[in-house]
């Protein structure tokens, strides 16, 4: 059987893309929230790297010196940012997904997931980019501001349009990476539970079942895209909190090996649960949307079998 994703753009609608989108949105926003105390562990390990030398230090000297609200700092930037990211990275993705797959209908399927998912990505981090320069300064500097609804007006004031979009290119660099191989991981990950574990079609599996499958495929590609995208996150928020002026002098100051391994115990421990769960509330409202789970299965099980 030829692959489902050369004739995907036939069995699509506008319908479609639009639930992916919300459902994008939705998932990637509640996710967000929900881990905002790491996402500024992480974020303040990175700026202050001398101060917050391991999560558990971090975690006292935050409680110690600024309350335990200093760890939900920053979760309407987190939610409406990443909600927005999230309707543009996997509504986006299932678009360009479709069109590519009719244009390169002969072309290696890697080539098409990493085109479509860093075509969704660009337009992605454009919107995700002023609140990220909100959340990541309010998140590391207390008094910079409370929230988007006076970070806003704030950073306007101070740095003008540019300051929304200061960090837009370490962004892309850490998100392109990311997002290429995060999909990728997904989709091969997909193909491979369900052809040398589970060794049934998708479509013979129970809800339950494929749910699980995208809840491992999810884990998966939330962990290699981390370690992929590490030296980018760094940079960004180094830039977002004027620790360096340029992307070099970044990377100058953080040193090479320490963009690498500079918090990537904690952002492990972050993203992969994140992108797992965004997958899991992804899947579970296409399905409550009449639609099919998500990932690509390369061979028909009922072929290979006889």
């Amino acid at each position: 059987m030829a692959m489902e994703g050369r004739r995907i753009s036939e069995e699509l609608s506008p319908r479609y893309y639009a639930l992916c989108a919300v459902g994008g949105m939705l998932s990637a926003g509640t996710t967000h929230i929900a881990l905002t105390p790491l996402d500024v562990l992480k974020v303040n390990m990175q700026v202050y790297p001398v101060k917050y030398y391991s999560i558990s230090k971090c975690f006292s000297s935050l409680l110690r010196e600024q309350g335990p609200s200093a760890l939900w700092r920053g979760w309407t930037g987190k939610f409406f940012g990443y909600g927005a990211q999230g309707g543009c990275r996997f509504g986006l993705y299932e678009y360009f997904k479709g069109v590519y797959s009719n244009v390169f209908v002969d072309q290696n399927r890697n080539f098409v997931y990493f085109l479509s998912s860093a075509s969704a990505e660009m337009f992605a981090n454009l919107a995700l980019c002023p609140f990220e320069a909100v959340k990541v300064r309010v998140q590391a500097q207390p008094c910079f501001a409370k929230g988007l609804h006076d970070g806003f007006p704030k950073l306007y004031a101070a740095e003008g349009t540019r300051g929304f979009y200061r960090g837009l290119f370490p962004l892309l660099g850490r998100n392109l990476p990311f997002s290429m191989v995060m999909f990728a991981t997904f989709e091969h990950s997909v193909d491979f539970l369900y052809r040398n574990v589970a060794k049934r079609r998708k479509e013979d599996c129970s809800i339950a079942q494929q749910l699980g499958v995208t809840c491992i495929a999810g884990y998966a590609a939330g962990s290699v895209g981390s370690f992929i995208s590490n030296p980018a996150d760094n940079i960004v928020s180094s830039l977002y909190n004027r620790k360096a002026d340029s992307f070099m002098l970044a990377i100058r100051k953080i040193g090479f090996a320490n963009l690498f391994t500079r918090s990537l115990p904690i952002r492990l421990l972050l993203v992969g649960p994140s992108i797992t769960l965004q997958w899991f509330f992804y899947d579970t409202i296409k399905v409550l949307g009449g639609l099919p789970t998500s990932g690509e299965v390369a061979t028909d099980l009922r072929d290979d079998a006889s």
